[in-house]
């Protein structure tokens, strides 16, 4: 293990978070729609700049997309092959046929999608839920994945911080249609600021563009029949995990990630505690910390560059870049 530090760079609310740089970073991608028995995947892909390039799959948090990704998506762009989906019920994702919101669920979405592909294993990333999400799809499908970097992943904190507590209450029954009465006066732009300000460690950082262009998107999500439900039994699905003991435990899973792991923490995080980096680096058997003191909760739409110069000293150290 290995902790660097970088310094830094230029309410609870259900959320998309923001694309920080979307109008940039979405040139040169495109979108397309998976079909699979039982669920439909849109998938985000930025062309490798050159052929040979091992696959990266990225997958988001909780109200997130596969938008999320695509600033670092770009800055890998000359390392990985990368692809970001969007997970079921969210971004461009219909809900699942069967309903089913669970973190096992949402794992069983990624393997479906890589054992269909075909391009495992892959440098697998997961920022938040995703975090979760892919630490149990490392631990129970090891060669699907190459190397595995997480975000702020949603592990279980026994002291969750003040400002993280509500998005656990929306787990609980009625809790979004209270949220949502209370909130029905809000418009797009005030939903976006409570979601910068829960996420971003900067929230100034974003430029006007980009702020328009994320309230567009909110927009879009907002106008979708399946958005507070799948939100609300996705986050419902989250603190299910964390009750789970034995071997489907997510602290006793990541014990058994055999991939080398980069841990990606934002000092300024509202969501998942900076205390819980190192238990993290502890755990994960085979791990390197990057802090970023200034980050929030998504370090890799704040800091793309300090996120990707990490990945590639992980890629340079363990060998695991090469063909």
């Amino acid at each position: 293990m290995s902790s660097t530090e970088q310094p830094g760079a230029a309410t609870a609310a259900p959320f998309e978070v923001p694309p920080h740089g979307r109008a940039r970073a979405v040139e040169g991608e495109d979108l397309r729609s998976v079909s699979l028995p039982g669920l439909t995947l849109s998938v985000r892909r930025r062309p490798a700049a050159r052929e040979g390039l091992h696959p990266a799959l990225y997958v988001h948090g909780l109200g997130g997309s596969s938008l999320n990704w695509s600033l670092l998506m770009r800055e890998l762009a000359d390392t990985v092959d990368g692809e970001a989906l969007d997970l079921p019920g969210f971004g461009h994702s219909p809900p699942p046929d069967d309903g089913d919101y669970s973190l096992s669920g949402h794992a069983r979405a990624v393997i479906r999608h890589l054992d269909a592909s075909g391009r495992g294993p892959v440098h697998l990333f997961g920022n938040s839920l995703g975090g979760a999400v892919v630490t149990r799809v490392a631990a129970v499908r090891p060669d699907l994945v190459r190397t595995l970097t997480l975000v702020s992943p949603a592990l279980p904190e026994l002291r969750p911080q003040r400002t993280a507590i509500p998005i656990g209450l929306l787990a609980m029954p009625g809790a979004v249609a209270l949220y949502h009465r209370m909130t029905r006066h809000w418009t797009a732009e005030r939903r976006t600021r409570e979601v910068l300000t829960l996420c971003y460690g900067d929230p100034s950082a974003v430029a006007p563009e980009d702020f328009r262009a994320a309230v567009e998107e909110y927009e879009r999500r907002l106008a979708l029949p399946h958005f507070w439900d799948s939100l609300a039994r996705s986050a419902r699905g989250l603190v299910n995990a964390y009750t789970l003991g034995g071997q489907h435990a997510l602290w006793r899973q990541a014990e058994r990630v055999l991939a080398p792991t980069l841990l990606v923490y934002g000092g300024r995080d509202l969501l998942v505690s900076f205390r819980m980096a190192r238990r993290a680096a502890r755990t994960f058997r085979d791990s390197r910390l990057l802090v970023l003191p200034d980050a929030g909760h998504v370090a890799m739409m704040e800091y793309p560059e300090a996120v990707a110069d990490a990945f590639r000293d992980l890629l340079g150290d363990t060998d695991t870049g090469r063909g």
